[in-house]
This record gives C-alpha cells, structure tokens and sequence, in this order.
C-alpha cells in the first residue's frame, strides 16, 4: 500500500489551484522515481513468487531500486533485516544494508555493519558481525549442558542456503560474550546448523590465554547429530605408567553405525589400544564390541629385569528379537590374563573381578514351554603366579522345560519337567577332560498345593530325574572313560502356617496431610526335602551345580518379618524385611558324600548360604539372618549375619548402607567379614565407603571420595578423590586415585579435565572413570 506522498499532499491545500494542481501531481506521478516517497509501509516482489514487506520513514524508488532510510525493517516469510539505511532490488532480490543491521532468522541473530543479502535465495555477506544461534541439544546425562545459545564474533561472514555460515577471523563461545571464560579462535569457521561446527586453524583461550592449537575441529550442533572426527587429546600422568598421551577417531558413517579407535603413549610402559563399535542395523537388533590391549615392555624387578605384564581383553554383545518369538544373545568375552587386568584396568572393582564369562544363547518360550539352544564356557582365575584357572564349557546345550501346568481345571495336580543334552568340558589343574563329554538329563515333577481355607497350606512336589553322563572319575580321582548314570527321586513338601498381622494407625500431625497406617506380618515357613539314589557321588565329574546334588534328608524352617506403612490412598510400600532361616540334616553324611576334614560344596548345603560352612557330616547349617530397611527413599539398609552352631561363633558380617538424605549428598558404606574356619573359606575383613556431593554434570561445587581398606592385612587398596566444579558454560574437575594390589600393582593417577559444556573435556578424565 502507497501513503501519500509530497505532491498529493500539495495538491490538496487550496481548491482554487485545481487545473495548476493537476498537472503538478501528473508531473509529479512521472518523476516519482526521482522523489522520496515518504511511505510508511509497501509490499515488494520478491524471488519464487513471495512478497517482502518493507517499512521505513523514508522511501523512494530509483528504476527496479528502492530505497529506504530510517528504521528500515525488510521481512521476507520467517527472515527480518532491519538498518538505518537498505537498497532493495525488486527484480533480482538483492538488498544492501547499512548502519546498525540486525539480522533474524529463526533460532539465527546477526549485529553487523552492512550487509549484502538475497531475500529469496537467503544468500547473503555480512560485515563486522556479531552473532548468535540457538542450538538444541538432545538431554545427556554424561554432558554438561548449557542454554546459551552460540556466540561469535568475525570480521566476515557468508551465509549460504540450507543454513550454513562460513565466518571468517572470529571467535566463538557459549560463555557470556562480554566475559567469555573460554574462547575458540579460528581463521576459518564453517557453522552447519543442526549438524555441526568446524574450526580450520584455531585455537583454544582459556581467559583469552592461548592454551591448545587445532589445525581441525568439529562439534556436533544439532539434537540428533553425530560429527565424525579425532576426539579431543588425552594428557596425563601415572606413577605406573609415566606420562601418557592418546587420541581417538570417532567415525559415524551411517545413522545405525558408530565406531571410535584410540591409542595411548605410556612413556614408562609402552602403547594401549582401544576400540569401540557400536550398531542398530535394524529394530530390534544391537551390537557392540569393545577392545583394550596393552605392548607392554614391562618395568624392571630388583635384578633389573623387566617384567612385562601386557595383554589385551574383549567384548562382543549382540541382543536380536527374531520372528516366531526367538530371541538371541550373544555375550563373548576374552581376557588374556588375570596379570594383565590387575595391571591395567582403569578402577578397582574391574581389576579384583577374576572371574571371565561367555555365552551364546537362543531361547523361545511359548504357552508355558521353554526351548533353549546355548553355548557357556566359564573360566575363573585362581593364581597369578604361576596362571592357574578352571575352565567350565557347554557347548552345545540344548534344554525343553515346562512350567507347572493344569491339565485337569478341577483338580489341583500340576505338572512340568525340566530336561537337557549338551556336552560338557573341564579344564583345571586336576583335570583336564575330553572337549566334549556327553550328558543328558530329564526330570518330571508333579505338584499338588492343598488349601484348608486361607490361614494353612501345604504343596507337595515329587520329582524323578534321571542322569547321564558319558565319562566319571575313578577311586583315584582320576577320569575312567566310562559312563555313569544317576537316578534320583525327590520330594518336597512346602507347609505354609498362617500369616500373623496387626495393624496401626498414626494420626498426622499436619493438617491437610494423609493418615499414615502400618501393618506388621509374620510369615512361618517349614519345609521338608527328601532325596534318594545319588549312590555315586564321588564318581561324578564337577562340571556345574548339576554335579553336586547328594541324597538329602532335611529340614528347613525360619520366619519372616514385615513392616508395611501406607499413605492415605497410596499403595503400601514395604518397610522392614526380617528373614531368619536355618536347616536341620538328619542325614548328616549326605548319602556318604560328606568327607571329613574337608571343604564340601553340596546343593543341600548352598540353598541355605553361599559360604561353605561343612568340614564333614553335619547336621546343623548356620543360622542365617537377613535384615533390611528398604523405605524406597533416601535411606536403605541391609545387614546378613550367620552364626555356626557347629563353630559356636558369628562366621558372616556383611553390612550396607546407602544414604541420600538431601538431594546432593549420597553415601555407601559397605563391610564385610567372614570368619569362619580357613579351610571352610579365607579369612577376609574387607571396608568400602563412597562419600559425595552433587553429580557429575551439576552446576555448582561436587565431589566425592572413596577408600577400600583390608583390616586383615592392614592395606588400603584403593583411594579415590575427584572433585569438580560447573558453571554456566564450562567446568573443572581433578580427580586422585589410588589402586594398590600388591606386588602386581601400586599405582598413583592425577587426572584433571577442563569441561566444556555442549561439546566435552579436555584432559584425561573421562566420563567412564567418574564415580558420581
């Protein structure tokens, strides 16, 4: 829309002027061009067919020109650019702006001094900028995150369809740009929006103080934007290791696919290696696998020679769901040696973990049956010097089960079986068995539960199983080469008392807040086993718990305590768990399997406790007592205590507590003691504890520390302090560990990492060794 003009304006002051006044506004209607049109608003052709609006307090038009001046504001679709002074081509959409030029597009605010600009291509140079864009970032548990949106400053830059800035000589931040904390200074600069930023001779200002130079740098800018490239340098020290150096490359070629390869520079030891894949190549299937080697060339002994310690370990995890309701697993691992792990794993609990487990598995259950088709080897480590170890392998299994089911409504008779083939291996410093000994087994079972109303029941279960097994041990202990079968028959009959309850009421002392009730039960359980026909027991090769079941005449009985609190109408929530258990053997020999002055390990034994506690016949297991407070809130206890009538003494104190009073401070104390006789089990007396306040990506002041102490041998294994502080747009954290493990390992690790909110560390302390 035209507003009137200087000549219409005129031509209205005096009717009596008419005819002069006519051929004045003619005149003036031909020379428009040439004159300020003094229009407040007009709408203007642009490229595609759209429409630009332009306002101002001057204007005028100069052939396909117009001109403006004076709080000059250009809109086009979702794009502004307002000036003191903007030169529009209607033809070619071309527009020059000058003085004060503020540029908006979007999540895109541009300052500059001019500007040359297409408002329909959206192409476009700007001069002496400063700018900023909002970028939204995907929620990261293990990133500080900042809202902020990116700032930059540049003596240029270019703006290009698809929304892609090329800045040249600038800066660039997410700090408060009048006081930056960090600056990235780069020559060239390429900001793709919602996929990345790319840096091109730059480098990194802490305080404007020049710290690293990068000849290339990428971060990621988008939601859902993975950027390939080198990872951000590792630097640091270790007493073990000397000084350490590595780099990553990070490579994401497809949506489904990422892979990262590093490698380390230990100064005192050698060169690491690390791998990492990672894929979804369809819905409902994940892989990953993970590397980690070390070339050791070891550190000298106290004769001066080197002992190298090297080796590597790996992991390949694949989780299928496949048609007609198959799953498939696959959890490969393989360690080199225990030596190796003790020496090189980053914390403590991964390096005491002896124990190495792989397994390929296909399972389908269907209207109550299983069907599983497997492969298992389990190797433990036992000695490191010399390597000692007991390999256990399946391979293959197959096992067909059924879970109790009622083929008569009105009867209360269940049925269900359990069976398996597979061939099996042992390898230890004993024995050492054919690769595949054949065994097979099947096991009916028959339930019947009877009720007499709802305060008594009792459930009975026979069970017959039959064994094979393609090769045993002679009386030296020593394999025979012939076959054994066992033929057991069981029975078990569960008696179930009924349940004492009370309940309370506590009224609220607060108005306008629920009444609190509590319901206390005590549950009594007796149950009795009978099993019979394991005349063999000392013939049959250990290969897995299947291999330890003995004949067994028992008894087992305890109660169980509960506290229950409920809240108005919300569900009740278990309080306080008290469980004490014992068994009673009157066959205290189970079957003649029981041998005097020595360890035994039975399946009647390890129901009751997962400690041995029989150095020949016995009739009484300890009593065990589990106590827990489990409010579902800031507080959680548990303590497990067992006392051997057979001893006379508490053997087992195991104690955990885990705190959360205020919503930043959490802490974990964890003691465990067993007492017991040596051969029975090693003396240990063992304390963790893990203090520590706020997260790892808070803002604001956190740490956390943490010790274990062995109060047996008076040696504090592991010590660990880490301590960081976040801010608005980046963060510090220092961390000292401490891993002691004898002669194998005494090692002392400063690590420190300057974070970088959005983006990462710098530094050697990465997000896998935070303990927050």
């Amino acid at each position: 829309m035209f507003g009137l003009n200087s000549c219409s304006r005129a031509a209205l002051r005096s009717p009596r002027q008419i005819p002069a006044i006519l051929t004045f506004f003619f005149l003036c209607l031909l020379g428009g061009a040439l004159h300020p049109l003094n229009a407040q608003q007009i709408r203007l052709p642009a490229g595609k067919g759209g429409v630009a609006d332009l306002s101002s307090k001057q204007q005028r038009r100069q052939g396909d020109l117009y001109i403006a001046d004076g709080d000059v504001d250009l809109r086009y679709g979702d794009s502004r650019l307002q000036a003191d002074h903007l030169e529009y081509n209607d033809k070619t959409s071309e527009t020059i702006a000058r003085g004060h030029v503020i540029y908006d597009y979007e999540n895109q605010h541009l300052e500059a001094e001019e500007v040359h600009y297409n408002v329909s291509t959206g192409r476009g140079k700007f001069r002496a900028v400063r700018g900023t864009i909002r970028i939204e970032r995907r929620p990261n548990p293990t990133l500080l995150l900042s809202d902020n949106p990116l700032y930059f400053e540049a003596k240029e830059v270019e703006r290009f369809p698809g929304d892609v800035y090329l800045v040249r000589h600038s800066w660039i931040t997410i700090c408060d740009p009048e006081h930056p904390k960090w600056q990235f200074y780069a020559g060239h600069a390429r900001i793709r929006l919602d996929k990345s930023v790319a840096l091109v001779n730059a480098n990194f200002r802490l305080f404007r103080v020049p710290l690293i130079w990068l000849p290339y740098a990428t971060a990621p800018a988008g939601r859902k934007v993975r950027q390939s490239g080198f990872l951000i340098p590792d630097v640091g020290q270790s007493s073990r290791k000397g000084f350490i150096f590595g780099d990553a490359f990070y490579w994401a070629p497809t949506s489904w696919l990422d892979t990262t390869v590093g490698a380390q520079y230990l100064s005192r030891r050698g060169a690491s290696e690390r791998g990492e894949l990672r894929a979804k190549p369809f819905e409902n299937t994940s892989i990953s696998y993970s590397y980690f080697g070390v070339d050791d060339r070891g550190l000298k002994d106290s004769t001066g020679v080197r002992q190298p310690q090297g080796g590597e370990q790996q992991r390949l995890e694949i989780d299928s769901k496949l048609p007609w309701g198959w799953r498939f697993v696959t959890d490969y691992n393989q360690l080199s040696s225990l030596t190796f792990r003790l020496a090189f794993a980053d914390t403590f609990g991964e390096a005491i973990n002896s124990e190495v487990r792989s397994s390929v598995f296909a399972t389908n259950n269907f209207r109550g049956f299983s069907l599983n088709v497997a492969a298992v080897n389990d190797k433990n480590f036992l000695t490191i010097n010399p390597q000692t170890s007991v390999v256990l392998r399946n391979l293959p299994e197959a096992r067909f089960g059924s879970v109790e089911q009622n083929p008569w409504a009105r009867l209360p008779i269940y049925f269900g079986f359990d069976s398996f083939v597979d061939g099996v291996h042992r390898s230890d410093s004993q024995i050492d068995t054919p690769l595949t000994v054949s065994r097979t087994e099947f096991a009916p079972r028959v339930t019947v539960p009877i009720h007499f109303g709802d305060w008594f029941g009792i459930t009975g279960t026979a069970a017959f199983r039959t064994t094979r097994y393609g090769d045993s041990l002679n009386a030296s202990g020593q394999l025979s080469g012939l076959a054994i079968t066992r033929n057991t028959g069981e029975f078990t009959i569960d008696l179930r008392p009924p349940t004492l309850e009370r309940f309370f009421d506590r009224a609220s002392l607060q108005k306008n807040k629920a009444r609190r009730r509590y319901k206390h039960t005590i549950e009594p359980v007796l149950t009795y086993r009978y099993v019979t026909g394991v005349n063999n027991f000392a013939d049959f090769i250990r290969f897995d718990s299947d291999a330890t079941l003995t004949d067994t005449n028992e008894l087992e009985y305890g109660f169980t305590q509960r506290l229950f609190v409920k809240e108005g109408e919300d569900q009740p929530q278990e309080l306080i768990t008290w469980r004490i258990v014992q068994k009673h053997f009157f066959d205290p020999t189970f079957g003649g399997a029981a041998v005097a002055g020595q360890r035994n390990v039975f399946q009647a034994l390890n129901s009751i406790t997962p400690f041995a506690f029989a150095l020949g016949p016995v009739h009484w297991s300890p009593i065990v007592s589990d106590f827990r407070v489990t409010p579902g809130g800031p507080y959680d206890f548990e303590q497990i205590l067992e006392y051997d009538p057979n001893l006379e003494k508490i053997t087992t104190i195991g104690t955990l507590v885990k705190v959360k009073p205020y919503k930043e401070f959490f802490a974990t104390v964890a003691h465990f003691r067993l007492q017991a006789d040596p051969i029975l089990q090693p003396l240990s007396n063992q304390i963790r504890a893990l203090v520590g306040y706020g997260s790892e990506t808070r803002k604001g002041f956190n740490f956390t520390t943490g010790i274990s102490y062995d109060l047996k041998n008076s040696e504090l294994q592991n010590q660990l302090i880490q301590v960081s502080y976040n801010g608005g747009c980046c963060g510090i954290a220092v961390e000292y560990r401490r891993i002691a493990l004898g002669q194998v390992r005494n090692e002392n690790q400063f690590r420190v990492a300057f974070i970088i909110a959005n983006i990462g560390n710098f530094g050697n302390l990465r997000h896998q060794d935070r303990i927050f």
